[in-house]
């Protein structure tokens, strides 16, 4: 694992793996909108997804979330979300 997804997983608040979800056929989207919402200012969100979760990045960036990406291998994908902190 490298240096930088390391520091990603101790800095988050929640990990979420949605690959088991979507290999069954769920659609994890409601379960990752509702980690988002127990994050906050200056804390983050790691999404390790099997795709680029491209969709996310609109709809967390609209509830104060940046973003960073890391392509680990062809299906798997991490991405950290931070929520930002007001007048940062």
């Amino acid at each position: 694992m490298g240096q930088q997804r390391s520091a990603w997983w101790q800095e988050a608040k929640t990990v979420l793996d949605v690959r088991p979800d979507l290999e069954r056929g769920d659609e994890p989207f409601v379960r990752i909108m509702e980690a988002a919402e127990s994050v906050a200012s200056g804390e983050s969100l790691v999404i390790i997804a099997p795709f680029e979760p491209v969709p996310l990045y609109s709809a967390l960036g609209a509830r104060g979330f940046s973003h960073e990406t890391e392509k680990v291998s062809a299906d798997e994908w991490i991405v950290r979300f931070t929520r930002e902190q007001p007048g940062a």
